[in-house]
Order: structure tokens, then sequence, then C-alpha cells
């Protein structure tokens, strides 16, 4: 990839533009990009974008927006994660808009964002001032799109089917124990047993803190049983 290849791209001022879903890996790329930019010898700086727009906020109220877009400059490259997280407001991307323009031609920008262009009246107050920001953008500009499901869905997916083989195997357990348990005892009293264990596993099966208690105490009451 040459991204993280070479520094040519930064030396250009040229743009990296990641878009994909939620949970894709967007943030581990700007950060892979970012950390090999700095091995490369070039100065790159990581912000989430909400952070970002608010220094920048702070900065107009002081007079002193244009201060820190210079001080920005010092950086070859500057992060802005999950730029569709900056509110829809006058103040918000106002700021970021000045932070786009001034950066263009100059200084390398790498934003990655959840929604396509096509969303992005979501962001900026008004169509005008969105064409404008996606110009200067992509007019030195590469652009990844991320497809892919979810990480963090398959991983609680995936924790979902291992809780479910725990309780499963937990429900065996307590199973067996009781059927050890009720061997223990004179056939007559087996029927009234086979019913309450029946009743404790039904309950069992819908609570988990239930299940465990009960399984804490059958094995030690089997293993006094066995013992006798």
């Amino acid at each position: 990839m040459q991204l993280v290849e070479d520094t040519v791209w930064l030396e250009q001022s040229q743009n990296c533009l990641i878009f994909g879903p939620s949970g894709t890996g967007k943030t581990h790329l700007a950060i892979s990009v970012t950390r090999r930019s700095i091995e490369l010898g070039k100065r790159a700086k990581f912000f989430a974008a909400t952070a970002l727009v608010q220094l920048l906020q702070d900065a107009k109220l002081q007079l002193q927006l244009h201060p820190l877009l210079k001080k920005l400059d010092r950086y070859d490259l500057l992060v802005l994660d999950d730029i569709g997280y900056v509110k829809k407001s006058e103040a918000e991307t106002s700021v970021l808009f000045e932070l786009i323009a001034h950066r263009y031609e100059r200084k390398s920008l790498l934003i990655t964002a959840n929604q396509p262009f096509s969303q992005w009246d979501h962001i900026f107050t008004d169509s005008m001032m969105t064409v404008a920001a996606i110009d200067r953008l992509v007019h030195h500009g590469v652009i990844i799109e991320v497809k892919a499901e979810s990480y963090r869905r398959q991983a609680a997916a995936q924790r979902s089917t291992k809780a479910t083989g725990l309780m499963t195997s937990t429900k065996f357990v307590i199973a067996s124990c009781h059927f050890d348990l009720m061997l223990s005892f004179p056939p007559e009293s087996r029927n009234v047993l086979k019913k309450s264990t029946r009743q404790k596993l039904k309950r069992a099966s819908m609570d988990e803190a239930y299940m465990l208690k009960v399984l804490g105490a059958s094995i030690p009451l089997q293993s006094s049983l066995s013992e006798t």
C-alpha cells in the first residue's frame, strides 16, 4: 500500500479519505498510517474529529483561530477520525471548513467517515459548503472504501455463542449431579426428586445465577453421599 510505503503523498500535500460502516477498522487503518508516517520521518497528529473541532471553536472565540491553523501546519499529516460525529451547526462546521480550506494544497489530511459524500449535508450547514469541502479534499486525494462486516458485531456474536455453549454445559452438569444424587435415595423418593430437578433446571435456564448456585450446592452434597 503506497500510503505506508513512502511519503510522496505527504510531500505532495495529498489527502486520504477512508469510508466504511462502523466497526470495520477505519480508525485502526488511520492509526497505522499515522504511525508509519512518523517512522518515515514525517510529523503527524491524530485527533478525534469532534475534539479537534472543539479546539478550533475555542480558538475562534479567543480570536486565535488563524494562529492555531498556522501552528497545525507543523504537521505533515493531520488525522480527523470519525468526521460524521461533528454536529451540524454553524459554529462547528464553519471552523471545520476553515481547516480544510487552510490545508488545501498546503498540508495533508486523513479523514475517516461512516457516511459517503452523498450524506455530508448532514455534517455541513449548507450544500454549497459541503460541495466546496469535498472538492478540496478529493482534488488531490486517495479514497479508500472499507467493505466488511463490523468486527465488534462479529466479536459479540462469538461471545454469545460461547455463552450459549457454557449455559448448555452447565445445565448438563447440574442434571448429572441431580441424577447421581437420585440414585442415592430409595426408589419411592426418586419420583419426587425428578419433579424437583425438572423445575430447578427450568428456572436455571432463565437465571444463570441460580444455575451456578445449584451447581455449587449439588456437587458437595453428592460427594458427601458418596463417602457414606
